[in-house]
């Protein structure tokens, strides 16, 4: 599935084809929480690095973030200069994956059929998670990676 995603101040527009594109994955830790999150969670899709296009580059900049041992993250965070919005995830680990921020998409996305609540252990205490019958719930990372849940579900694109 080909997104389309902006800023909200329209200086980034940017598009990759995405495999795992349903919304179904809301990350509460505090790095997502603080960079990207609403509600208390960020959403990121899984999409095809090399298939990025980007138009605004220039507005671009990227947060490395610094784990609570010190250590600093591999993620490459991806956000707005001008307005901040977060845009998408990219990490050395996984060079060929890319992780589009949900809220900067532009395309209309699949209704997820489930959630996975994920690091929900680091979540703040003011956030309440509203999970419903089916939903999985798990303090740090899911056994299921994105393409496992696309897959299990039958929304591979």
């Amino acid at each position: 599935m080909l997104l389309e995603g902006s800023c909200h101040c329209r200086a980034v527009r940017f598009r990759v084809e995405s495999h795992e594109p349903v919304p179904f994955l809301r990350c509460y830790c505090s790095i997502c929480r603080k960079t990207a999150g609403t509600g208390g969670f960020a959403i990121n899709l899984g999409a095809d690095h090399t298939t990025l296009k980007v138009e605004g580059m220039a507005h671009v900049a990227v947060y490395r973030a610094t784990m609570d041992d010190g250590r600093q993250s591999t993620g490459h965070r991806h956000f707005c200069r001008q307005c901040g919005t977060a845009l998408w995830l990219w990490d050395p680990t996984w060079p060929d994956l890319v992780h589009p921020h949900a809220g900067a998409i532009d395309t209309p996305l699949p209704t997820p059929p489930s959630v996975t609540h994920m690091m929900l252990g680091s979540k703040a205490g003011w956030v309440q998670v509203h999970a419903e019958a089916g939903d999985v719930c798990v303090d740090a990372y899911p056994d299921e990676s994105l393409a496992q849940w696309h897959r299990r579900h039958g929304v591979e694109s």
